[in-house]
């Protein structure tokens, strides 16, 4: 049709009927379909092709059908109401434009995915765009495939509690846990529950992608996790929202005595002070006080409060001892340089630590060979 075309009438659909059987009709009105989508149309002329369209949608042969759906699913022409009428079609008909049409609100979308057909909720989930709300409620009520779908398309809005569901209902599948570790960008707390349950293969994306050191995937143990949450607060910085973090360690039961003292050898003095704080229900600011309280009673009191483990405070002490020590010298507290000061420092104060835990912190040191004083202060936990 050009500029001399002539306007979309009674006719084209008289034409189109005329036709005798089901392959010529089908024919006939992907023709027309293409037609009408590649033209500028007059508010007249689009009346009528939808007029053409709601024709074509009620058609008894699925051929013709399912030419409109296909030819017209990712077109805006399409009329709504025709575009519903076709989603509840046979799923040669629905899932083109379940899958692609501009024309579905949230709401149709939503209604789909809670109707429960597994190739239909895997077909919203691999659409070009997924908003938040859609994602939502494929997170909760989608199918497994569907969700694992859902988490391998980066153009889905998932939102930290759509992924946090994700988990929760799948967590034990190797195959969504995949999906979700390579997406483009992850938040901390998801990275750091997605480590304990990644296959060695995954672990390695999440140290290659998200920046996790490496002993936190390759390191098979008890404390594992552990290492990881120190590690992924390394990557995280300042900008990490540490009070949520932390919070959400302790309802997993994950916000340990070991992982503290790891997370104090390592300089990550701020991550100490959230944790005890939520251990012992006490404010951040109350805990620093106490945490920094320059005689020996406030560390005690908080420590105790806190429920940590009695062996282990002077640890704890030799941990807050040697910060304070090394950022009364000046020392920059942010820096690799200062987690190393640290941790080498707080190694030569014989700490009473367990065994795993100082070998841990050793290795931490990125060094070669263990010197000898280091090997000692191992050897006498």
């Amino acid at each position: 049709m050009t500029a001399h075309r002539a306007r979309l009438t009674e006719f084209d659909i008289r034409r189109l009927i005329k036709a005798t059987d089901d392959d010529e009709r089908a024919s006939a009105a992907h023709k027309l379909c293409r037609s009408i989508d590649r033209v500028d149309l007059s508010d007249e002329d689009r009346e009528a092709a939808q007029k053409i369209l709601r024709v074509l949608a009620n058609d008894a042969a699925e051929l013709v059908r399912r030419a409109l759906a296909v030819t017209l699913k990712s077109s805006d022409l399409l009329p709504r109401d025709v575009a519903r009428i076709l989603a509840s079609d046979v799923d040669s008909i629905a899932l083109p434009l379940i899958g692609a049409s501009p024309v579905f609100t949230d709401e149709d979308l939503i209604e789909i995915v809670r109707a429960g057909s597994a190739v239909r909720q895997v077909a919203i989930a691999a659409r070009p765009t997924v908003s938040r709300d859609v994602a939502d409620v494929l997170s909760s009520d989608g199918c497994e495939t569907a969700v694992r779908t859902l988490a391998s398309n980066d153009n889905a809005d998932l939102s930290e509690g759509a992924m946090g569901k994700v988990v929760d209902r799948f967590g034990q599948s190797p195959e969504v846990v995949a999906a979700l570790a390579y997406r483009q960008v992850l938040p901390l707390d998801i990275t750091e529950r997605l480590v304990a349950l990644a296959s060695d293969a995954v672990r390695e994306h999440l140290i290659t992608r998200h920046a996790v050191a490496p002993e936190t995937a390759i390191r098979l143990s008890n404390f594992a996790r552990e290492r990881a949450t120190v590690d992924l607060i390394d990557q995280a910085g300042a900008g990490a929202d540490l009070a949520t973090f932390v919070a959400q360690l302790n309802a997993r039961k994950a916000l340990t005595a070991s992982l503290l003292l790891r997370a104090l050898a390592r300089g990550k003095m701020t991550l100490f002070e959230y944790g005890i704080a939520e251990l012992s229900s006490t404010p951040h600011q109350r805990a620093w006080l106490m945490v920094h309280d320059a005689g020996p009673l406030g560390l005690k009191a908080i420590y105790d409060r806190a429920g940590l483990p009695p062996r282990l405070f002077q640890a704890f002490r030799a941990g807050v001892d040697t910060w304070r020590q090394l950022s009364a010298e000046g020392k920059d507290t942010s820096g690799e340089a200062f987690r190393d000061q640290m941790l080498e420092r707080f190694l030569t104060q014989r700490p009473n630590a367990p065994r795993d835990d100082l070998a841990y912190l050793m290795e931490r040191l990125d060094q070669p060979a263990v010197s000898p004083n280091r090997m000692t202060a191992a050897n006498a936990a």
